[in-house]
């Protein structure tokens, strides 16, 4: 087999501790603990499609282009802030870069979850960071934080010990206050106090997640929890934030957004597999949830490496 023809690499890579070298922009290791600042411009080998354990919260100050966070596409400029999950692959590629490139386009803070997760089983004052850091899995974009942003990023950075931490708390609570905020990638559910219809939905959610490609009707889903198509209808919304049709066909879209990403099958042979019976219902869906029809996704999402690829 040729280079030419060798299937495309579309899988994101991992970021490995050993390549974080001060050379690229990361703090040396003895200055960091639960927080790590890093601080680069572009291009730089940092800006490919990866992903990886930590909490990447990312403040853009130079150039625009286009952002890659799981299965979303959209622009960028500067004062862009995104909160990525662990393991949600990302990436920021400049369209306007002068001769010479940028110095700094990226003011970026990594941190785990593990400390802040144990932290919050002693700690109720914990509560609204887990809600953002549950939103995060998502990745999400911030709108009108970019100037605190930048002052709480040079904040953490300048500090070290026990003040950096607490500028850096100072940080997560102005976003987990902030109400001016989107999800980015794929369909989350609204929490609900009700513990036993949160387990319904959770089964329900699963179900689908599953047998998305599978034909799927809420007359069917009604009748095994027992309940009329209506009753179903307002308890699936009111779970959800979507009808059921619209969450299936979300669903199936962002699989097909995934495969349209990762491989190199054909349009219409993933619009079958997961679950539309037809290419104009499966385009009209995805324009509806992308924004682009499924060819211009996989040109757009291309980009996320960097440039084109034949």
């Amino acid at each position: 087999m040729t280079a030419r023809n060798l299937p495309r690499q579309r899988q994101p890579e991992v970021e490995h501790d050993y390549a974080r070298t001060t050379a690229l922009g990361y703090e040396a290791p003895a200055d960091t603990g639960l927080v790590r600042c890093i601080a680069h411009g572009f291009p730089t080998p940092l800006a490919r499609w990866h992903f990886h354990d930590e909490y990447e919260l990312h403040l853009i100050t130079a150039t625009s282009g286009k952002a890659f966070v799981g299965d979303w596409i959209g622009p960028f400029q500067p004062g862009h802030l995104v909160l990525c999950g662990p393991r949600l692959p990302h990436n920021w590629i400049s369209m306007d870069v002068p001769e010479g490139g940028v110095r700094e386009r990226d003011l970026v803070i990594q941190f785990a979850h593990g400390p802040l997760a144990h932290a919050a089983e002693e700690i109720p004052e914990f509560a609204e960071v887990m809600a953002l850091l549950e939103r995060a899995r998502n990745g999400v974009e911030f709108f009108g934080l970019s100037e605190r942003a930048l002052q709480h990023f040079h904040a953490v950075k300048t500090q070290r010990g026990f003040q950096r931490l607490a500028a850096f708390f100072a940080y997560l609570d102005d976003l987990a206050h902030c109400t001016d905020y989107r999800l980015l990638s794929s369909v989350r559910m609204q929490g609900e106090d009700d513990e036993a219809q949160n387990d319904q939905v959770n089964a329900l959610v699963n179900r689908i997640m599953r047998d998305y490609a599978q034909p799927l009707s809420a007359t069917e889903m009604a009748a095994e929890l027992g309940m009329s198509e209506s009753r179903f209808s307002r308890f699936f919304r009111r779970a959800t934030g979507n009808t059921f049709t619209d969450f299936v066909n979300r669903i199936r879209v962002n699989r097909a957004g995934q495969l349209l990403m990762e491989t190199d099958r054909q349009v219409t042979h993933i619009c079958y597999e997961v679950g539309f019976n037809n290419v104009a219902n499966f385009n009209r869906r995805f324009l509806e949830v992308k924004g682009v029809t499924p060819s211009e996704f996989r040109r757009e999402s291309d980009q996320r490496f960097g440039g084109r690829r034949s």
